[in-house]
């Protein structure tokens, strides 16, 4: 094992914050979307295992760095062990926390590695504070704090958001139609975020709304095209299928 990605060698902020992304999207992807799989991979009858993220949006699931001390920061150990002690909803959550404190020390390993300043380590902080935590994510606490601070967007009743099923406001006179579909769409989405990568909603990308737990997904992240989406009567994102197909 190379300790989650030691041919990685960001020497600079932006380096090390595409570092971050890359490692927390494949984090995400392994606890949302990915999640029968991981579970899966997590046996409790095991030895100790580690939950890497790569900087590629990949993810394994593996022991532990032989090499002490390790080329990098290590994962928590042994997530499998909690595995069946739990409900699988705060074992994730759990796993979630972790990962974001592993990220986090790998980020800031890099910054002490090759010197950066206080002025770096501020705008390298201040790059990932800008993203949602992946517990946030896992959890859908992000998604409820932008459905509290803003209750005129009710998502429940639509299929997926694209340009075309946007409409105008009731009572608006915009000078523009166009103009009125795009300021509709960045004030009733542009908060709104990914339940798989965490990501901001766009209004040039299709996405699409889970009918069980009402998060909305990039169509990209989950593998739903506008065409296929037409033809689905109830979408289940692949979370909520897991639980389901679980016994």
């Amino acid at each position: 094992m190379d300790g989650g990605g030691a041919q990685s060698n960001p020497r600079t902020v932006e380096e090390v914050f595409r570092d971050f992304k890359g490692r927390r999207n494949g984090l995400i992807r392994a606890l949302t979307t990915d999640v029968e799989e991981f579970f899966q991979r997590c046996d409790p009858e095991k030895e100790n295992l580690c939950l890497y993220g790569f900087p590629s949006e990949q993810w394994e699931v593996n022991l532990p760095a032989e090499e002490v001390p390790p080329e990098l920061p290590e994962p928590a150990l042994g997530i499998n062990f909690a595995r069946d002690g739990m409900q699988e909803k705060d074992w994730l959550a759990l796993v979630a926390v972790h990962s974001d404190a592993w990220l986090l020390s790998v980020a800031f390993y890099f910054g002490a590695r090759f010197g950066f300043d206080k002025a770096d380590r501020k705008r390298l902080f201040n790059m990932i504070n800008d993203l949602p935590t992946i517990f946030e994510v896992v959890t859908g606490a992000a998604k409820k704090q932008l459905k509290d601070k803003s209750s005129v967007t009710n998502h429940s009743g639509s299929k997926s958001k694209s340009n075309s099923k946007m409409g105008t406001l009731p009572n608006a006179q915009p000078k523009d139609e166009d103009e009125a579909l795009e300021d509709e769409e960045e004030e009733e989405h542009g908060d709104t975020l990914c339940g798989a990568c965490g990501e901001n909603y766009g209004t040039d990308e299709f996405w699409i709304c889970c009918d069980i737990c009402e998060r909305w997904f990039h169509g990209k992240c989950v593998k739903i095209t506008p065409a296929r989406a037409e033809h689905i009567k109830q979408y289940k994102c692949p979370s909520c299928s897991n639980k389901r197909a679980r016994p």
